[in-house]
């Protein structure tokens, strides 16, 4: 049986209907024009996708892109089976796709967690090491789940030391604000809401102290990049150029991801500080020079040695075989 963890499970209310059936934006194209399929969740550090999608920039490279939003963890199953080309994961998912023997390239980096995944916890917590014996509301074989995990670590706690309750980030969040539990595993939007709702809690632990706990990737099947290379040059062009939106007209970009995402425009704007989206130069960096600080291959095996430690996946896989900088190095 296939198992991974999405990078993003829960989807902005005003796409939920969208996400439970699957259906796809942007699908028409005009003929002769190479086509992508891309699915994947909801998440504030695609912004530059749904900017692009909006802008008409996809066709301007010269690709149609069809966009799927899923929600639970449908997404990754797809691109296993082949149903969608390419797909956004955490490191610790594309791990999970390495290990189930997907063969796959990480090709572009969207965003760096800096502060947008965190952790929920009363007053009454003293601390992290306070967490013994407590239970903790966290989406199960998802990345909340292993960021919770390598931060009960940095304590000397196991996963046997606490109470895991499995609820989707939303849902978790809920169930801090009711007081159902003391302990919550989230990410943004919910983060920072839930945080100025609950006046007798705080963020306890966030990804600003562990900036390179959660890396976002663009996954690409490999039969689609050997097929396909210059529709995935065109996805990347395209993505790069709503990103450049984004810096140059935030007030008008703001409102088509908020539309995108199904929150405020002030959310996502919120949102956004909790995460750094990287330049080319810094995509290529991350993936090829290891004296830069972006570089992501040595911070992938010891996340993939802890998940080995953890039993979530078997082995380290060769991390090699699974990285690709030369379409963004064309781009360039």
């Amino acid at each position: 049986m296939f198992r991974t963890i999405t990078r993003r499970g829960f989807v902005g209310r005003a796409t939920a209907a969208l996400a439970a059936s699957a259906l796809p934006i942007g699908a028409a194209h005009a003929a002769g024009v190479p086509s992508l399929k891309l699915g994947m969740g909801t998440w504030v550090g695609y912004c530059p996708v749904y900017i692009a999608l909006a802008k008409g920039f996809y066709e301007e490279a010269g690709v149609a892109l069809e966009l799927t939003t899923f929600s639970g963890n449908d997404a990754a199953p797809a691109f296993a089976a082949g149903r969608v080309d390419m797909t956004s994961t955490a490191g610790s998912s594309a791990l999970t796709l390495a290990a189930n023997g997907i063969a796959f390239k990480n090709f572009l980096i969207p965003d760096f967690s800096v502060g947008a995944d965190g952790i929920l916890a009363r007053n009454t917590i003293k601390d992290l090491a306070d967490f013994k014996g407590r239970r903790i509301a966290v989406e199960l074989v998802a990345v909340s789940h292993f960021m919770l995990l390598q931060v009960l670590d940095t304590v000397g706690l196991k996963e046997e030391d606490v109470t895991l309750i499995n609820l989707a980030p939303d849902v978790a969040a809920a169930a801090y604000r009711s007081g159902e539990v003391d302990i919550a595993v989230t990410y943004a939007p919910y983060l920072g809401q839930v945080n100025k709702e609950v006046p007798d809690g705080r963020i306890i632990f966030d990804t600003a102290a562990m900036p390179t706990a959660i890396v976002d990737y663009y996954q690409v099947r490999d039969d689609v990049l050997a097929a396909k290379p210059e529709a995935v040059k065109a996805f990347v062009k395209a993505t790069f150029k709503g990103l450049d939106f984004l810096r140059s007209d935030p007030a008008a970009a703001l409102d088509i991801c908020a539309k995108a995402m199904g929150v405020p425009a002030d959310a996502v704007a919120q949102d956004l500080k909790g995460v750094y989206l990287p330049s080319p130069q810094e995509n290529v960096a991350a993936m090829t020079d290891p004296q830069s600080q972006y570089y992501v291959i040595d911070k992938m095996r010891a996340l993939a040695e802890f998940l080995v430690g953890k039993g979530q996946i078997q082995a380290v896989p060769d991390l090699a075989k699974f990285y690709d900088a030369s379409v963004v190095k064309a781009v360039l």
